[in-house]
């Protein structure tokens, strides 16, 4: 699996629009994480580290290749010594605003082998295709990719899926995502009506943590970001940043009010269409997201959904990923034991 890594080179001292580079302009660039020239070319420097699967002593998380040429891989996560029954499943999908992160990712290995132990459930984290070299919405049909792959290993009685195969409750299926990755749950979950039956799998519940939605129109809690336009230790997410994500990802000659990043553009009657019968959405207090995301769980609320909302209070996007402090360590321990709960109705 090491070969799916791809290492990127770090980024030189080039500025936006200057043409000293052989592949051109720069002409998108989130500062660290990704660079875009005008002929394609796409530099994401290795600001976070990879690592292998590995075992601990009460989990163990094994990589499987999907799809050749799309490059579509899992990571899965499952305990080393099965209990008595069987656990409930989770579809992971990762953040880093559709064009950076991987299941590979450090950070989200250790949240997720602690989440699968904690929580005591099987876990499937999906390495999707990324932007802007895989626009929206390539990730979304990964995600579909995923879950009809789970059920073609299970029909087919797969031996080397058996080792986790063997631990899930295919009728207990929970599709969970943070940021963008909770963007692909929430647009997985919406197309689930239209892909065919996924017997036996069953779609008990979404969870989406910190998800990243847009719009034209400005919430309160971007202004305010914007207007102090700078970077705390409380949160990941610039205004400047996302905005760059959504145009590097949405469909070309598109804005923040397509669908895709805006769930609510069409009125919350589109909500209608979740697959799924409960949800829970993850809030963190200082978000610039957080409005944005009190007023989509309102708008499901009001669908006659079953919406569970959790606001961790002190803590910004991505705390229980990027964040090491006694604060985003006790929230997240809060978070995985709201998750443990929910999946265990």
């Amino acid at each position: 699996m090491a070969a799916l890594h791809h290492t990127q080179p770090s980024f030189n001292n080039q500025q936006l629009g200057h043409t000293s580079h052989k592949h051109g302009m720069v002409v998108e660039e989130i500062h660290g994480l990704i660079r875009v020239y005008t002929d394609g070319r796409v530099e994401r420097p290795p600001i976070i580290p990879c690592t292998l699967p590995s075992n601990t002593d009460d989990i163990a998380s094994r990589d499987f290749v999907l799809g050749r040429f799309t490059n579509l891989w899992v990571r899965i996560y499952a305990p080393r010594r099965p209990g008595n029954s069987q656990l409930p499943l989770l579809i992971y999908f990762h953040g880093g605003g559709f064009c950076v992160g991987s299941a590979a990712w450090t950070c989200y290995h250790e949240f997720l082998t602690t989440l699968a132990s904690k929580a005591n459930c099987v876990l499937v984290s999906v390495s999707y295709r990324l932007a802007p070299e895989n626009r929206l919405p390539a990730a979304y049909d990964d995600g579909l990719s995923v879950l009809t792959w789970v059920k073609r290993v299970w029909s087919e009685g797969c031996s080397e899926q058996r080792w986790w195969l063997s631990q899930c409750k295919l009728s207990t299926v929970f599709i969970v995502g943070d940021s963008a990755g909770a963007n692909i749950a929430y647009n997985v979950a919406i197309r689930l009506g239209s892909c065919g039956s996924l017997r036996p799998l069953n779609m008990k519940g979404l969870i989406l943590i910190q998800p990243f939605f847009g719009a034209e129109e400005r919430t309160p809690s971007e202004r305010l970001a914007s207007a102090t336009a700078t970077r705390t230790s409380s949160s990941a997410l610039t205004l400047a940043a996302s905005d760059a994500y959504w145009r590097l990802s949405l469909p070309r000659g598109t804005n923040r009010d397509h669908p895709w990043c805006n769930p609510l553009s069409a009125g919350a009657s589109a909500l209608l269409g979740l697959q799924v019968p409960s949800v829970m959405v993850c809030v963190s207090e200082l978000d610039i997201l957080k409005d944005r995301t009190l007023g989509f769980c309102v708008a499901l609320a009001e669908t006659g959904r079953a919406v569970e909302t959790v606001i961790s209070k002190g803590v910004g996007h991505a705390f229980q990923i990027l964040h090491s402090s006694a604060l985003s360590r006790t929230r997240t321990q809060e978070l995985m034991s709201h998750i443990k709960l929910f999946i265990h109705k």
